[in-house]
């Protein structure tokens, strides 16, 4: 029988993969737009999720871990700086995510 965990664990590891490697145009901006969530959240449910069972891990760390490289690094490569328009329906959709 498989195991749940690791059907999940292999979801997860191909969204990054995604996110990370084929999608590098899509902005965290507008996963927060669209999706309500973004590589930055990834990042904070994974530290979450460790801190949780009982491994340390500080921001930085859960980021080097969703991005594959550190954060500073990823955002110089592949981060652009958000447009007027971007920041606008950024705005708009707060209220609908939770």
């Amino acid at each position: 029988m498989v195991d749940t965990v690791q059907l999940e664990a292999a979801a997860f590891r191909r969204l990054l993969q995604h996110l990370n490697q084929e999608r590098t145009d899509v902005q965290n901006i507008d996963l927060m737009i669209l999706a309500g969530f973004c590589r930055n959240c990834l990042a904070d449910w994974y530290r979450e999720a460790a801190q949780e069972a009982g491994v340390p891990m500080d921001k930085e760390q859960a980021r080097q871990a969703v991005y594959g490289m550190p954060f500073a690094e990823w955002k110089s490569r592949h981060q652009a700086e958000a447009t007027p328009e971007q920041l606008a329906a950024f705005e708009a959709s707060r209220g609908r995510h939770g």
